[in-house]
């Protein structure tokens, strides 16, 4: 390890922290605003009918409008200034983002190395939806309100000043808490560049790239997804693509892979200040990826198998017709 690593890592995880504070900080203010004008509730009242098909109530919109226009942290964001949310509901939420957010980026960094737009956003969004159905129809307990760790029983704010400060506290409440997971986060990340462990994780990951139905040289496009994320490891995984000729099928299940497990450690780790139960969500996301990955390429190869007969049975005939 070099001896600036320590430095480097935390001065890296001050500048994320700074980065993602200037988005967190103003979307929790505004959102706690907002609670106490007539603006929220028209908008819940409106889409409150369309949400109550997932298990959610009409101001869940928000965070997850903000976690997929802008990014995971912008809905933690408006997460932290809902109040009223069950564990339930948030936990429904928290899934929801982890299939789909930062849609802009993310989808920009797929297209960039060759994976279709409507595969991407069918992925995405569509599995957003059914984990949602599915955990609001599965799942019977979770009814007991959310708890941030603020204050155990808030009261009925009135008066500007008053929801000015409330709004003040809640966001700098929710920058603070995530600061805590990201500095540590990017000081780990920087020890695993200065050790090289993301090639070490390459090579580990060999076996795991072959029984998802992919090629070796998948392995570091994968790695860079699963540590870093679709948008932070943008640029490592399009070297690896560029360097290692990853194929356009390849590249495709391992994208349809990252989409439902990607930034495996930050991803997760950050929705541990929400008090919603972060292992199931791990699991959820890991299983849905291998289960996708396999699915997708079993698919793949059958269709493959099926074109070079076909292929073969046309120059079959036009050699006995010659």
């Amino acid at each position: 390890m070099k001896k600036d690593t320590i430095s480097k890592g935390i001065m890296a995880g001050l500048r994320t922290t700074w980065m993602l504070g200037k988005i967190i900080f103003p979307v929790t203010f505004l959102i706690s605003i907002l609670q106490y004008t007539p603006v929220l509730p028209w908008v819940i009242d409106l889409i409150s009918p369309a949400m109550g098909l997932i298990g959610l109530p009409g101001d869940a919109a928000i965070p997850l409008v903000l976690g997929n226009f802008l990014n995971l942290y912008a809905g933690i964001g408006g997460i932290l200034a809902l109040d009223s949310l069950t564990v339930k509901e948030v936990f429904i939420i928290a899934v929801m983002l982890s299939f789909s957010h930062n849609l802009f980026i993310e989808t920009g960094v797929a297209l960039k190395v060759g994976v279709k737009l409507w595969v991407v956003l069918l992925t995405r969004i569509g599995l957003a939806l059914l984990s949602a159905i599915v955990i609001h129809l599965v799942w019977q307990g979770g009814s007991e309100r959310i708890y941030y760790g603020i204050s155990g029983n808030e009261e009925v704010v009135s008066g500007f000043m008053p929801v000015l400060l409330l709004a003040l506290e809640k966001a700098a409440y929710g920058t603070l808490k995530l600061a805590l997971i990201v500095i540590p986060l990017m000081l780990v990340i920087q020890i695993m560049k200065d050790l090289n462990w993301l090639n070490k994780f390459s090579d580990w990951m060999k076996p795991i790239t072959r029984m998802l139905g992919m090629k070796e040289n998948t392995s570091m496009t994968l790695v860079a997804g699963l540590v870093i994320g679709l948008a932070y490891g943008a640029g490592v995984m399009l070297d690896a693509v560029r360097e290692d000729g990853v194929s356009k099928k390849d590249i495709t299940i391992a994208f349809i892979f990252l989409i439902a497990c990607h930034a495996v450690v930050e991803d997760t780790v950050i929705f541990i200040p929400l008090g919603v139960p972060v292992l199931p969500l791990l699991l959820i996301r890991l299983v849905t990826a291998i289960l996708l990955a396999v699915t997708i390429a079993f698919i793949w190869k059958k269709v493959e198998l099926r074109k070079r007969k076909d292929e073969q049975r046309e120059a079959e005939n036009h050699n006995i017709t010659i």
